[in-house]
């Protein structure tokens, strides 16, 4: 009868309402936390992202005054099923803004920079967590190398614009090498994680089982890449005969989610499939439909970006319990993975072949781990050994510590690099000015 249902007048409150309204009390606590923090950030010259997170490690211990009213947003689910979106829009965006094409284009210095600044984080957070966690499982060891690999270079890339310095060789590997860090950063994660999973299902760390993750993981980016290409112009060429509004946004992100669900059903983490989506599509392949909307693929994600993208960062610093701090050794493991994390990223400057590049300011740029090395540490919280998360509670502590660190004392020293000695803003706007004429 009609009468019966829950969503006619008088006939009461559906069995959902109160977790309808815990999910909209969240996301009005986590909105405001993101922009005060956000604008906090912003107003001393700090990226947006470091203030959600600070503020979100602030908003989830203040139950240590006596004050637990929003406590539960770190367990709803549906929170941390946006989140878990938020992170996967955040991949395909990043995808976006690299270009395959430029990937071949950025030389050897830039692919062997990236190389060297994967194996040396990798190799050294390895041995921290090592020497930290002795308790923990070789996985556990493995998986904290694999945080180190990440690198967040938009925040290197605003302190080159800052000095208007962006032409310069520099910046140019760095950029570049960026880009061939993420897509090997990735492949270093989907093996990791390949690992972790088959070790939760009895499987051991063998030398076989290694390469055929290795194996897999290739096989799903370069596979993907191949049937993406190939796919990609006649979808949208099929979908550019239709006359509705919103055909780019909606055919992009269900492009997007098919890569990242297919990524999931292999095994893989889904922001590999939505990484593997964005670096696929081109401006090419929608060039009609962005005529017709008059707004690009990336335009039309930014909206829905900056709803979710936030909820992602905000919810990542409440899980941060600040009491594990107490415990020296967790503090020293935090210091010290910092400075492995720094280290092992001026690996980056053995790379560089042309001469005359400073080195030092190639690696300083590639230290920032920001939302990347975010991303990673929640993949290996979420992950299961032997009824223990890979990453624990005071392991992600120290991690979130590591990336703020990194992130705020790595732009004025990549600032200090550029300035010193003789490649002063003067000198390199001549060269750059020099070089676009000869060009």
């Amino acid at each position: 009868m009609l009468l019966a249902s829950p969503y006619c007048f008088g006939a009461g409150a559906s069995p959902h309402s109160g977790q309808t309204g815990n999910v909209l009390l969240a996301l009005i606590v986590i909105l405001i936390v993101s922009r005060v923090g956000g604008e906090l950030a912003v107003r001393i010259g700090q990226p947006a992202v470091l203030g959600e997170l600070v503020l979100g490690i602030i908003a989830g211990n203040l139950s240590l005054i006596g004050f637990r009213g929003i406590d539960f947003i770190k367990s709803n689910e549906f929170i941390d099923i946006l989140a878990q979106v938020g992170v996967v829009l955040l991949l395909f965006d990043v995808g976006l803004e690299s270009r395959l094409s430029e990937m071949r284009k950025v030389g050897l210095s830039s692919f062997l920079a990236a190389t060297f600044g994967v194996i040396a984080p990798f190799l050294l957070g390895w041995g921290v967590a090592k020497l930290f966690l002795p308790q923990e499982s070789e996985y556990v060891h493995i998986f904290i190398g694999a945080i180190l690999c990440a690198t967040s270079v938009g925040i290197t890339a605003r302190v080159f614009q800052d000095l208007k310095l962006v032409e310069t060789p520099e910046a140019q590997i760095v950029l570049g090498a960026a880009v061939i860090d993420d897509v090997l950063g990735l492949i270093v994660l989907a093996v990791v994680q390949g690992l972790v999973v088959a070790a939760g299902g009895g499987g051991s760390l063998t030398a076989a089982s290694i390469l055929l993750i290795i194996l897999k993981a290739t096989a799903f980016l370069i596979g993907g890449l191949l049937i993406g290409v190939w796919t990609a112009p006649r979808l949208f060429r099929v979908v550019s005969l239709m006359r509705i509004q919103g055909l780019l946004l909606g055919s992009g992100l269900v492009f997007c989610f098919v890569f990242a669900y297919a990524a999931d059903r292999v095994g893989l983490a889904p922001i590999v499939g939505a990484f593997t989506a964005g670096l696929i599509l081109e401006e090419v392949h929608f060039v009609e439909l962005a005529r017709r909307e008059e707004r690009s693929l990336h335009d039309l994600l930014s909206p829905i970006m900056s709803f979710l993208v936030p909820v992602f960062f905000v919810l990542m610093g409440m899980h941060v319990d600040v009491r594990v701090f107490s415990h020296v050794g967790v503090l020293g493991f935090a210091l010290v993975l910092t400075v492995a994390a720094a280290l092992g990223k001026q690996a980056c400057g053995l790379g560089v072949l042309q001469k005359g590049v400073n080195r030092l300011a190639v690696g300083l740029g590639m230290i920032p781990r920001g939302e990347v090395g975010l991303i990673f540490a929640h993949v290996g919280a979420q992950l299961v050994i032997s009824g223990h998360r890979v990453v624990n509670v005071a392991t992600y502590s120290a991690v979130v510590i590591m990336v703020i660190l990194t992130t705020l004392f790595a732009p004025p020293l990549l600032k200090w690099a550029l300035l010193r000695g003789s490649r002063g803003p003067k000198q390199t706007n001549v060269q750059v000015k020099a070089s676009s004429n000869e060009g």
